[in-house]
Order: C-alpha cells, then sequence, then structure tokens
C-alpha cells in the first residue's frame, strides 16, 4: 500500500504544478492584451472587418427586403 499512495502524491503533484503553469500563461496573455491602447484595438477590429466583408459576400446577413 505505501507504494499506492506514493504514486497519488506524485499524481496530485503534478496536478498542482500543471494548474499553475496555466495561471502563468492565462496572465502572461492578459498582460499582453491590455497592453494595446484602444486605439490600436480599433485599428485592428476595422483590419479584421474590412477583410471579413472583402473576403466572403455569400455570408453576408443584410437583406435588401
Amino acid at each position: 500500500m505505501p507504494m499506492k499512495a506514493k504514486w497519488w502524491k506524485v499524481l496530485g503533484l503534478a496536478g498542482v504544478v500543471g494548474v499553475a503553469a496555466t495561471g502563468v500563461v492565462v496572465a502572461r496573455a492578459e498582460r499582453r492584451r491590455r497592453a494595446y491602447t484602444p486605439e490600436e484595438i480599433r485599428a485592428k477590429l476595422r483590419e479584421r472587418h474590412a477583410v471579413a466583408q472583402g473576403g466572403t459576400s455569400r455570408g453576408s446577413r443584410t437583406s435588401d427586403t
């Protein structure tokens, strides 16, 4: 039985390390996202919108009726 308990401890420790690593990745992504100025975000959104509108005309949701 002591060997079985050891494996559960190792598995639990690996889970804690995985959760901590995920938290670090999320925090870095959040910092990177917040580093943009509102003007930069607007410019990127407008660029994406222009590409989306110019790239496909069949998927339009607007109607002329």
